[in-house]
């Protein structure tokens, strides 16, 4: 295999066939899920952002629904059972391989616990929530209080 720009990126391809690799990039499941004014948030267990306060979210397995991802990955990370109500946005960066869909959810049931990669899980009222760590967090934010997305 060899680089070369090709379609205007730098992309692999093996100079005796042509074959050219496209990666695809990783799309994570984010859930704003919120109970009354609150908004449910997960310490971080795991870099980045290791102990700071976050939404639940993800990365989406290969062959999954990004809505069953969300729905999951709030449970593994959280204990709590969520009803998805709408799609937010997706989000993304150029240079990042990571594309967010972020939803709103609402807690249904379950028992609050923290998951193998989160330190805690909190309730936070929706005008007091801590700093956020992420790139697109204070647009999701916004988002999610203008009720922007499309219903479910």
């Amino acid at each position: 295999m060899s680089e070369k720009v090709i379609e205007g990126s730098p992309r692999p391809y093996c100079t005796q066939c042509g074959h050219v690799e496209f990666y695809d990039p990783k799309v994570a499941a984010v859930v704003v899920s919120s109970l009354s004014d609150m908004v449910l948030m997960v310490r971080r267990g795991v870099q980045p952002a290791l102990g700071q306060w976050s939404f639940p979210s993800g990365y989406v397995d290969r062959s999954e629904a990004v809505e069953d991802a969300a729905r999951r990955e709030v449970m593994e990370e959280t204990g709590l059972d969520i009803r998805l109500t709408r799609m937010i946005g997706v989000y993304s960066s150029t240079g990042s391989p990571v594309i967010l869909v972020v939803f709103d959810g609402v807690v249904t049931g379950g028992q609050a616990r923290a998951g193998f990669d989160v330190q805690e899980v909190g309730r936070f009222h929706k005008n007091d929530l801590p700093g956020m760590p992420f790139p697109h967090d204070r647009q999701i934010l916004a988002d999610w209080r203008a009720g922007r997305g499309r219903d479910l």
